[in-house]
């Protein structure tokens, strides 16, 4: 049996788009071109950003491109148990404390600008906390993780990674006062049970991985290889959205284009086709290369989108 296990990973907050189906195509090229499954999860735990009908339409978007997988869908919400049990473990080991903190008593508290996306840095604030101190606590908390460090990383496509936690918000919550799991706890317990070996997504969570890799680390668990891959960004070089036209895979279908004329565009965007010439995701198997893949983001201008017969 293989032992090469990658995994798609939408989202059902909102329709998936041309950046996710490049990210969903990488990572379901690399582990079919190793001989490889590919295991489907729907992560559905943000639950006050979820869209009805989403996770049904993202599933059509997938199997629109020919991306398939193997076994049963699993869904996030489903798995709150293993969740718990990776909290009550860290709690076991003192490596998260209960933190009453507001978004704003953060940034409050910062004495810097930082990065927008990752906010402030965690000024220490409930720190001095133990685990037992949430029995006393009145106010609304969530767990967070103690970061002492940062581990480093090789990465698919950018190589050798180094990064400062202190730098990119420090602690960090793994469980939200709304008695969820926060991403990087789920992620991780969600991976490591599933058997996952290979993690591709958007460069935008390369600062999500020495955190996942610090609980990897904390519950004994064996982490996967990574492989970041550059956003699909619209003309002023910001990701996706609606001000960059309708880049929704859905539209794309109801307007006509054909699966393969949306894959040939990738691909060429990977420097495995000169052209933008129409190709099934199975033929693009033996083209797969992660080191031809540009590490700039992919600009979608709409001439591109013209190109493969959809107006927007």
């Amino acid at each position: 049996m293989n032992s090469i296990r990658g995994r798609l990973a939408p989202s059902p907050t909102g329709s998936q788009h041309v950046g996710n189906a490049r990210t969903y195509l990488l990572a379901w090229l690399s582990a079919r071109s190793q001989g490889g499954e590919v295991h489907l999860r729907m992560e559905d735990i943000d639950i006050w950003r979820n869209k009805p009908d989403a996770a049904a339409q993202a599933l059509d978007d997938l199997r629109w491109l020919g991306l398939d997988w193997d076994g049963d869908e699993v869904v996030q919400s489903a798995k709150l148990s293993a969740h718990e049990a990776a909290l009550a473990e860290l709690q076991r080991q003192e490596l998260v404390y209960p933190c009453t903190c507001s978004r704003g008593d953060i940034a409050e508290a910062a004495s810097a600008p930082h990065e927008n996306h990752e906010g402030p840095t965690y000024p220490g604030t409930c720190a001095h906390r133990k685990v037992a101190d949430a029995a006393a606590l009145e106010r609304p908390y969530s767990w967070r993780f103690r970061a002492t460090h940062t581990p480093g990383f090789f990465d698919l496509i950018r190589g050798p990674v180094e990064l400062d936690l202190n730098k990119l918000g420090g602690d960090f919550v793994v469980w939200r006062s709304a008695k969820v799991p926060a991403y990087q706890l789920a992620v991780v317990v969600d991976d490591a049970e599933a058997g996952i070996t290979e993690v591709v997504r958007g460069d935008d969570l390369v600062p999500s991985t020495p955190r996942q890799l610090l609980i990897y680390e904390a519950l004994n668990l064996l982490p996967p290889r990574f492989a970041h891959a550059p956003l699909v960004v619209g003309m002023n070089g910001q990701r996706l959205a609606k001000r960059h036209g309708d880049t929704r895979l859905s539209s794309l279908r109801a307007g006509g284009v054909k699966p393969e004329q949306l894959l040939g565009l990738l691909a060429q965007s990977c420097n495995w086709l000169e052209m933008a010439e129409p190709i099934s995701a199975k033929e693009l198997i033996p083209l797969f290369r992660w080191e031809t893949i540009p590490k700039d983001p992919f600009v979608l201008r709409p001439s591109l989108l013209e190109g493969i017969g959809f107006s927007g």
